[in-house]
């Protein structure tokens, strides 16, 4: 028989970030105990508010299925002696699994007889299973951050009030800091505070429906969407579009009621993402706009009651979001008093790294970098680069920084408009820093590219060169990030330039401020990139072998190996090239640590072996263009004539002949395809079925 379990975890209110990991992580860890206790299941549903946690499995199974269980003892040798008796090995092996020696059996397996126990194992009802498993999964959840309350032993995000956990109508008993488990659950905390029994999750979301409580995630958050529209209506705009924050909103609330306010138009004098960070970061308040996309002197409010007096709602709204904008005014205005250009002296008094100085040296570097990088890339924008670089930093001394962090960079811009830079530093300052995570645009124009560029090639270099390298767990000054975003503005802008080369100078820049070897540093930093532009890539659906067969011969200018990689990937299914990819195996383990590629002629003898110095005369004249323009597909295209040649030659020539300098020509013109083959990549880490 299968039945529904109903689990809901009762508590204060959670922080809306806690929410959804917590809930997933619960619906998760549900599915693997189930899976482990071979439990069977239909599926898991899921619902949330700030106040519960509640996970809902269908069609469970009422007990474990019987079951014969296989446990893998020692061999037959470590087993049983000479005359055949059991071992201590194999009494204490019984032992361990309550059973006798006379219960033990022998399989064969590749690795020879070994001792084998079959145990039948009788299945266990669900409910009592439940009974320990469901404290198991809700001791086991983490969060952000943890609190313990009262005299109680177990944390929890927040206090936990109660527990409803019910399986086919029936409650299911456990106790955690003294809260019992109880087939009830509770209504809004103001508009219905009552308990009320449910028995299934369609019977759960109704009657709290009714209790002015809107579990379903989904539900919910459309109606914080229809809240925030019915308000901005009544202003006669509309919501500016911010998804993330209507997520936030969802789980800040268990029912949401909109309400429209209103502030004074002289604050419209700002800029509209000092506006709209003012209301949306610590209010959470939704701005309006107009049809022509500009801000009204409007905002929503989503309320977690209903109120009677609409007005008096909102201008208890007012009254907050009044003195938020009043200070953002007055930093504004004092911000105004000074130049960023004034400001760079000042960056000396901030700290970049303990160990790497201040952000007045960070901005010295990433303008000598920039500059490198801008003759290499960009020279007729050089100007514009050596700028943005002055001032990409200074906008961290601004008052409205140091209240919105968050404003970083796109303060800079707006303070570099008012001080009469031109429009391309600006959008540079702010477009620098992007992009800060995975699948964000990157900078529109060159200016931000190359100093963004810059910018985190000191940051990665300046960290490796103190031994701040990131491990498996922890990246405290995310390089890992970082290093993705430099990846991606070198594909995205199609810059070509020597990596290891400006790797060097970055490091170089830091003169004595380093405490690693210089050398190894640069061959830490350049592995760790190259580790996240394979990462990347795979990702992405690109094979691991297309990826290694480059990166492991070369990783310099990134663009050329991603085209590598990409002409490699394209041309991998062609059967003659799984087949070539195999010689080419047998070539390089044949050649081994031979370099040499001179060819004696006269002492080409057999008929294969000049058929292959021909081939590989031709191909590599008829290649060599197209290897020059990158046109790696056409080259690729090109040497996959060398298949035959080279099968021919192995099946008629002996390589390691008994004339010594017969041999060595042999090794040195195997050792010349070699090298015509790794000017794209080794082929020997391709090798793929054949078709």
């Amino acid at each position: 028989m299968r039945n529904e379990l109903l689990l809901e975890i009762g508590t204060e209110e959670i922080p809306a970030g806690f929410i959804m990991p917590a809930l997933d992580s619960m619906n998760k860890k549900m599915a693997a105990k189930l899976d482990e206790l071979g439990l069977e299941y239909k599926d898991i549903q899921q619902a949330a508010t700030p106040r519960r946690l509640t996970i809902a499995v269908n069609g469970l199974v009422d007990r474990q299925p019987d079951r014969v269980e296989k446990f893998m003892g020692p061999s037959k040798k470590a087993a049983f002696d000479g005359d055949n008796n059991p071992t201590k090995a194999a009494i204490g092996f019984a032992a361990s699994k309550g059973a006798s020696v006379e219960e033990l059996q022998l399989v064969n397996t590749p690795k020879g007889e070994y001792v084998v126990l079959e145990k039948e194992s009788t299945g266990e009802e669900t409910v009592s299973l439940l009974s320990s498993l469901i404290p198991e999964i809700i001791l086991g959840l983490t969060f952000p951050k943890s609190m313990r309350w009262g005299d109680n032993e177990k944390t929890f995000a927040r206090p936990i009030h109660w527990f409803l956990a019910v399986y086919g109508g029936k409650t299911i008993p456990f106790t955690i800091n003294s809260v019992t488990s109880s087939s009830t659950t509770i209504g809004h905390r103001f508009m219905s505070p009552e308990t009320v029994e449910v028995s299934s999750y369609d019977q759960y979301l109704d009657k709290l429906r009714e209790m002015f409580v809107l579990a379903d995630c989904d539900e919910r958050r459309k109606a914080v969407a229809s809240e925030i529209d019915k308000g901005a209506k009544t202003a006669g705009g509309k919501i500016l579009k911010d998804e993330e924050l209507v997520d936030t909103v969802t789980n800040l609330v268990e029912k949401p009621y909109g309400i429209c306010g209103t502030f004074d138009d002289r604050f419209l004098a700002l800029p509209d993402a000092v506006l709209i960070t003012s209301m949306r970061e610590h209010q959470k308040y939704f701005n309006v706009v107009g049809d022509n996309g500009k801000l009204l002197p409007y905002f929503v409010a989503v309320n977690n009651t209903d109120v009677k007096d609409a007005k008096s709602a909102a201008e208890g709204h007012q009254r907050v979001i009044r003195a938020r904008l009043e200070d953002a005014f007055f930093f504004y205005e004092e911000d105004k008093n000074k130049t960023l250009s004034d400001r760079v002296k000042d960056l000396s008094g901030i700290i970049f790294h303990s160990k790497l100085g201040t952000m007045l040296e960070k901005t010295e570097r990433i303008q000598k970098l920039a500059g490198e990088l801008a003759s290499e890339l960009a020279p007729e924008k050089s100007d514009d680069i050596m700028r943005t670089a002055y001032l990409t930093k200074t906008d961290l001394l601004t008052e409205m920084v140091n209240e919105f962090p968050s404003l970083q960079g796109v303060m800079g811009k707006e303070y570099a408009l008012l001080d009469g830079e031109v429009q391309e530093v600006a959008t540079a300052i702010v477009e620098h820093y992007i992009p800060v995570r995975a699948g964000e645009s990157v900078p529109s124009g060159i200016v931000g590219a190359v100093v963004g560029l810059a910018d985190r090639l000191d940051s990665i270099t300046g960290c490796f060169g103190v031994g701040q390298i990131p491990t498996g767990t922890t990246d405290p000054y995310g390089l890992r990030r970082l290093a993705l975003g430099f990846l991606h503005i070198v594909q995205q802008k199609s810059m070509s330039f020597s990596l290891e080369c400006f790797v060097g100078k970055s490091l170089d820049l830091y003169a004595d401020k380093l405490t690693e070897d210089l050398q190894e540093a640069k061959l830490n930093t350049l592995n760790f990139i190259k580790g996240r532009f394979a990462n990347d890539l795979i990702s992405r659906g690109i094979s691991n072998e297309a990826v290694e067969a480059v990166t492991s011969i070369s990783f310099d200018d990134v663009l050329d190996c991603k085209a590598k990689i990409e002409a490699l990937e394209s041309i991998k299914s062609e059967p003659a090239f799984s087949i070539l990819a195999g010689s080419f195996k047998r070539v390089m383990n044949i050649i081994k640590d031979n370099k040499d590629t001179q060819i004696e002629l006269e002492m080409l003898s057999e008929d294969a072996e000049k058929k292959l110095y021909a081939s590989l005369e031709n191909i590599s004249k008829e290649v060599k263009p197209h290897l020059d323009n990158k046109e790696y597909v056409k080259a690729l295209e090109i040497i996959l004539q060398m298949k035959d040649p080279v099968d021919n030659f192995f099946d008629d020539v002996m390589v390691m002949a008994d004339n010594l300098n017969v041999r060595q020509n042999r090794l040195n013109l195997l050792s010349a395809i070699a090298q015509l083959f790794l000017q794209i990549g080794d082929f020997s880490k391709m090798q793929v079925p054949a078709q």
